[in-house]
């Protein structure tokens, strides 16, 4: 996502099979600052969009949707924090992929089940390369406010891919 300014118009355009580019898309899940007027399909929208923009591997475009202070269960706060674990595993793995398996949408929260997959190109937490196709299971669960994420907490499937890495 955009880093900086600009004004985050919310997802009420409808998209071809391609997500569109940033300018044309309103990712702003909500009607002013309560996320509780905001209907599913615009959640389901706007992760939509979060996973585009992880699948494209675009950084920027991920932390515009990141507030700066984002809160990580057990990880460490912040979004610079997020980008630099994100581009740790985009070296790694450069063609690494998030599938969306289910969502559930409750107010402003969205909780996903996904897929994930890669294959190791690069060193990833102490492991040099080996080639390997790696995929595991991730369970996220996030907090929204004004269509950025706020709150994070979930299982990335690391060690699942460390497992594989490792024989």
């Amino acid at each position: 996502s955009p880093a900086g300014g600009g004004s985050t118009p919310g997802p009420t355009a409808r998209r071809s099979s391609r997500v569109a580019t940033a300018p044309a898309y309103d990712r702003t899940p909500t009607s002013g600052t309560d996320n509780r007027r905001v209907e599913p399909w615009e959640m389901r929208e706007w992760f939509e969009y979060y996973l585009d923009a992880c699948n494209r591997h675009d950084l920027e475009e991920i932390r515009g949707l990141l507030e700066p202070s984002v809160k990580r269960a057990h990880l460490p706060s912040g979004a610079d924090a997020w980008i630099d674990d994100l581009d740790q595993l985009f070296r790694a793995f450069p063609d690494w992929r998030w599938r969306r398996i289910q969502l559930v949408i409750e107010e402003d929260r969205i909780a996903a089940h996904l897929r994930v997959s890669g294959t190791h190109r690069g060193g990833f937490r102490g492991v040099a390369a080996t080639g390997t196709h790696a995929n595991a299971a991730e369970f996220a669960f996030f907090r929204l406010v004004n269509g950025r994420i706020t709150e994070f907490s979930g299982t990335t499937g690391h060690h699942e891919i460390l497992a594989q890495l490792r024989g």
